[in-house]
């Protein structure tokens, strides 16, 4: 089990949190799923109802209610640490990103903006004060990795770059995918250690979703795993496949957000 670091280093993923409709439902798929208890966060009621998954008392993602008005399409949301968010923000826009919330004050948990890529996918920043975000990655039900599914990876890369100090590294195949050669892949380093992936689909993207960031969860079993997904009322996007990274699948819960399971080769 690996504890995360109290304070990250900027642009590493600290966070990922869904945005949904039926509350608490969702509670009870993740619940049984990952084996997260819930807890509700006081401070972010000013943006309606939301909590956090706790996993043998530590904080590994977060779930909020949608106004009953927004019907927007539902995704995980990966969040980039920053020790400015007005910065940060500034830099987004002046490298064509774009900014669409904030940079607000969370209560005294943080400072967050929502942005999207050049690209138009959308993820966030967060300037950790009082909550730091993910507390481990590791067991069973956290968040252990972050992908980009884009267009031209190594086109948005510089965006990537140019905003939080990346060091890039391209390659010809996805550590998560069980293809071989030709991929568009970049794999984002800090100081040397991979943070995050970026897999250009080109003319493979689907035009009604277009580019996403992808949370990875791990399990213990990803095929076991892949059958409560059902069990629970979501369903199978691509079944359980062996990649150089461990065993795969993406599903999607029952209000249809898309995420991934994995169980990692190195457990």
């Amino acid at each position: 089990m690996t504890t995360a670091a109290i304070r990250r280093r900027p642009g590493t993923p600290c966070w990922v949190s869904l945005m949904v409709h039926g509350l608490g439902t969702t509670q009870d798929f993740y619940g049984a799923l990952f084996g997260w208890s819930f807890v509700q966060v006081p401070g972010a009621q000013q943006f309606g109802p939301y909590v956090r998954g706790i996993l043998d008392g530590n904080e590994v993602a977060g779930i909020g209610q949608l106004p009953p008005d927004r019907r927007l399409p539902l995704a995980w949301t990966t969040y980039l640490a920053t020790n400015d968010a007005d910065a940060t923000a500034e830099a987004i826009r002046g490298c064509g990103g774009t900014v669409g919330v904030g940079p607000l004050d969370a209560g005294e948990e943080g400072r967050i903006a929502m942005a999207s890529d050049p690209a138009g996918a959308l993820f966030g920043i967060w300037q950790a004060q009082a909550h730091t975000g993910t507390a481990v990655a590791g067991p069973h039900g956290t968040p252990v990795w972050n992908e980009l599914v884009t267009g031209e990876a190594v086109w948005v890369s510089t965006f990537y770059q140019s905003v939080f100090g990346y060091e890039l590294e391209t390659a010809g195949r996805d550590e998560n995918d069980g293809d071989d050669g030709g991929d568009d892949v970049v794999t984002l380093r800090l100081d040397g250690r991979p943070v995050a992936t970026l897999h250009g689909l080109g003319d493979g993207l689907g035009r009604i979703r277009g580019s996403y960031w992808m949370t990875y969860f791990e399990v213990d079993d990803t095929d076991v795993a892949v059958r409560r997904v059902v069990e629970l009322g979501g369903h199978v996007i691509d079944p359980p496949r062996e990649t150089a990274a461990g065993r795969v699948a993406t599903v999607a819960d029952p209000e249809g957000a898309v995420f991934s399971v994995v169980r990692s080769a190195t457990r």
